[in-house]
């Protein structure tokens, strides 16, 4: 089940190719496996989008929502995340542990199957933030500039 966020777009789609909607993360892109970002594809960006931003996190994380991978100044003309990379010109922001980049998930054992929440957002602008920028900085720079949003949700479970 896909879910639209922002009504003001209804093109706006993030898809990966490796796992569907509400569907499992393959091991390979977590701390299982390779721990690194998953291929992702982007369709649909609205006109007037002059950036896009990405949000990876956690919701049932034991410590509370884990931020998995922030990235912004994403180009518009970006139509494929490849495995491993980044597009060139994409700031990546500090995840949860205090690292820029991509971080897999990795549930402790015992705590159940987890939501990962691939956020895609289009702007109105690009932010131009630094690369030490948290998620709630990045946030709080998207706000008043979203155009649309979708969401991907990926479960992965260490049991």
């Amino acid at each position: 089940m896909e879910t639209q966020t922002n009504n003001r777009s209804s093109s706006l789609k993030l898809v990966s190719q490796v796992f569907r909607d509400g569907a499992a993360i393959p091991a390979q892109y977590t701390c299982r496996g390779q721990n690194v970002n998953p291929p992702l594809n982007i369709m649909g960006v609205p006109a007037g989008t002059k950036s896009l931003a990405l949000i990876v996190h956690d919701p049932d994380a034991v410590s509370g929502d884990f931020v998995h991978w922030t990235a912004w100044d994403i180009p518009i003309a970006t139509t494929e995340v490849a495995a491993n990379s980044v597009p060139t010109g994409t700031v990546q922001g500090i995840n949860s542990a205090g690292r820029a980049g991509y971080m897999g998930p990795c549930p402790p054992a015992g705590t159940g199957t987890h939501h990962y929440i691939f956020e895609l957002y289009a702007l109105d602008k690009t932010l131009g933030l630094k690369n030490n920028t948290d998620r709630d900085q990045l946030k709080n720079a998207m706000e008043g500039h979203i155009l649309a949003q979708h969401i991907l949700t990926g479960l992965f479970s260490a049991d």
